[in-house]
């Protein structure tokens, strides 16, 4: 097992290498607008235009060959030295740091209750096959997994936004953080809050995370997302656990006049954990972190997504190869957890070094 490790560590870090290295030459290879507009302003105003590239590219970095500047940007992301975002302005650790909890804040309620609900429909489907509770799951998971979350968004915002009135179409991230811009759990604060600026009441309101305000604007997202993550944990929760509804010890425990609530749960639920366990780590984060995008974009979450978005636009090259790498590192990671959850699931199974 120590060995199988090692070589899936090695692997992860060689895999991360080549995915760096692929967006590092696409970065490149793609033609900077900023250059360009640089150089258009500085042709109308009079001035050198090459001179103005060339202290554009000076002030990036840009005028070094590309194998001197993947080099260093490979020594300094191992160092803990991300570079600096000029889309921010300020180090690619410090937008990292303050994008991520928005993400979370949907992301991490969505995992939960999409794993919670996506496998508790999947189980009573298999146990109910082929009823017209099955037939509904079914229909659902072929939704979930069939439409685009852009456009759910987008439809629920003009639905519940703007023809309903009962959310805001504009996401306030000022409504989670306290005066001074941290972020809080629950506080209160007054008019003079940036998050209420033009109302005018008395007295004071609660902001923060679990502020009831933050809360509301967080509902579509967290459904949005969920959406898709509970039709595919429906779908594979279903398909394993049909491979037991009718295994002889099922058909024993029945026999015995066990009750169907412990037999769903020991007999079904605790066999099929197994390959579940694949789905819960892998396959959900990788599903978040793509879907992360659209969605922080639709409803302007300003999270890890929605940067990495404009540093795509922007060509942010720094915060482009961060925000890669990140969700690279972490499916890495993950991929690699499944596998040692196999192993704790299920003694039979062995990397070649189990006693």
């Amino acid at each position: 097992m120590k060995w199988y490790i090692a070589k899936r560590l090695v692997w992860s870090v060689f895999a991360a290498l080549i995915i760096l290295t692929i967006g590092f030459v696409l970065m490149d290879v793609v033609p900077d607008q900023g250059l360009q507009q640089v150089e258009f302003q500085a042709q109308t105003e009079g001035q050198s235009g090459d001179q103005a590239v060339q202290a554009y590219e000076e002030r990036r970095g840009l005028d070094e060959p590309l194998i001197d500047r993947y080099t260093s940007f490979v020594t300094g992301f191992v160092q803990g030295d991300w570079g600096w975002s000029y889309e921010y302005q300020q180090p690619v650790t410090e937008v990292i740091t303050d994008t991520l909890p928005y993400s979370m804040m949907y992301g991490v309620p969505s995992i939960i209750i999409s794993t919670i609900i996506g496998m508790a429909i999947g189980l009573y489907s298999a146990v109910n096959q082929y009823t017209k509770t099955d037939y509904a799951a079914t229909f659902f998971s072929f939704f979930g997994v069939s439409i685009p979350n852009w456009w759910f968004g987008i439809i629920l915002l003009v639905i519940f936004g703007s023809f309903l009135g009962w959310v805001d179409l504009d996401f306030s991230h000022r409504v989670a953080e306290t005066a001074d811009g941290d972020l809080t759990w629950l506080g209160t604060a007054d008019s003079s809050h940036p998050a209420f600026i033009g109302e005018n009441f008395e007295g004071e309101r609660q902001i923060g995370i679990l502020s009831p305000t933050n809360l509301k604007q967080l509902i579509l997202p967290t459904f949005v997302s969920m959406t898709a993550g509970i039709a595919a944990m429906m779908r594979y929760a279903r398909a394993e656990a049909l491979e037991y509804v009718d295994a002889e010890f099922v058909k024993t425990a029945k026999s015995k006049g066990v009750s169907n609530w412990r037999i769903v749960v020991r007999h079904i639920l605790r066999p099929a954990a197994v390959p579940l366990s694949t789905i819960l780590v892998g396959r959900f984060l990788g599903l978040f972190l793509t879907g992360s995008y659209l969605i922080e974009v639709v409803f302007g979450i300003p999270g890890l997504g929605l940067a990495s978005y404009e540093a795509i636009i922007n060509q942010d090259q720094n915060l482009v190869l961060v925000t890669l790498l990140v969700p690279t590192f972490l499916v890495l990671v993950s991929n690699l957890a499944q596998d040692i959850a196999y192993v704790v699931l299920d003694p039979r199974i062995s990397y070649g070094d189990r006693t």
